[in-house]
């Protein structure tokens, strides 16, 4: 979908585009990107135009937006269960498109990170593996949220004991990759990608991170309904570059969670956002976002400092 605005932002160490993604791809190089960490809009429908305009003036269509409890207003969630049929198709259909743009654009060798949820993630990743990418696993976010857990619509009383769906208390992050180009050590030698960057010499990246939900002050900074926190983010866009060289791309950025959390580690990173209001957004948020102080399971080991060496890890860099 087109906004029929386009604008490009470069900085040191990043480019933000106002264009779709798609048209984006068109004009880039094949095998020049390292690696693709993205929170796709993966229910599509919450993030057409008329459920966006819904969301702005606060009243729901799609979204849900919860109560308030304790004082505390929480932020709007998709509600993933009214997609249709037709939804799901053109669900399926939009990361067929995605899945050959990224197969493309990535090195060999190359990861994505995908956001996806319990409900739909199977969609997502059936496109990519028909794509040719290679299921690598999951990145489990540990995340108490909103979502699940309530008793049957107007019955509640009648079946209090009931539970429609368990409450969520994880978000899973796809983990996929381009074919490498011979082994893994070819690959690396080569491309500089095929693994993923450790924590430090003694300690693996995980599979598992606890994450607690997004900070108020991050939204305050950049308010997008899907706004992933810099301390979850950070450890994922830090295990992208195995060896911390190359280019990340965000071709959903939204608020700049992506990009922040590069500029953070200090790689390079390219954001794509079609929407205007989440580029500007982001335009402004990027560089507040990463100067952040957040902590992590890197700042509780004592990893303090950005550089190249492997046990290394989250700081802002200063410009």
């Amino acid at each position: 979908m087109m906004t029929g605005q386009t604008s490009t932002q470069k900085h040191p160490n990043y480019t933000l585009h106002l264009l779709d993604a798609f048209e984006w791809a068109k004009s880039r190089s094949a095998n020049s990107v390292h690696a693709i960490v993205t929170d796709p809009p993966y229910g599509l429908k919450e993030y057409s135009e008329v459920e966006k305009e819904k969301l702005r003036r606060g009243r729901g269509g799609v979204w849900r937006i919860p109560p308030s409890f304790d004082g505390c207003k929480r932020s709007p969630l998709p509600r993933f269960t009214v997609l249709d049929e037709a939804d799901r198709n053109a669900l399926r259909e939009f990361f067929a498109r995605f899945a050959a743009m990224a197969l493309r654009v990535l090195v060999p060798g190359g990861h994505i990170f995908i956001a996806t949820n319990p409900l739909l993630s199977h969609l997502v990743y059936v496109s990519l593996m028909d794509a040719g990418f290679e299921k690598r696993g999951e990145i489990i976010r540990l995340v108490q949220t909103l979502r699940g857990g309530d008793r049957p619509k107007n019955a509640h009383e009648e079946f209090s004991g009931v539970t429609v769906m368990p409450r969520s208390q994880w978000e899973p992050w796809g983990l996929f990759r381009k074919p490498c180009d011979g082994r893994v050590q070819d690959n690396l030698r080569k491309w500089k990608t095929g693994g993923l960057r450790r924590v430090s010499d003694t300690e693996p990246f995980a599979d598992v991170i606890r994450s607690s939900p997004t900070r108020k002050d991050e939204r305050a900074i950049a308010p997008h309904p899907s706004l992933k926190p810099q301390s979850f983010m950070r450890q994922i866009v830090r295990a992208a570059l195995p060896l911390g060289v190359g280019t990340v791309l965000d071709p959903f950025m939204g608020g700049g969670s992506t990009v922040a959390a590069a500029m953070a580690v200090g790689y390079d990173s390219i954001g794509v956002e079609h929407d205007p209001v989440y580029f500007r957004i982001a335009e402004k948020a990027v560089p507040t976002l990463a100067r952040m102080d957040v902590e992590s399971a890197f700042s509780r080991r004592g990893i303090s400092r950005v550089g190249s060496g492997p046990t290394e890890g989250l700081a802002a860099r200063s410009h």
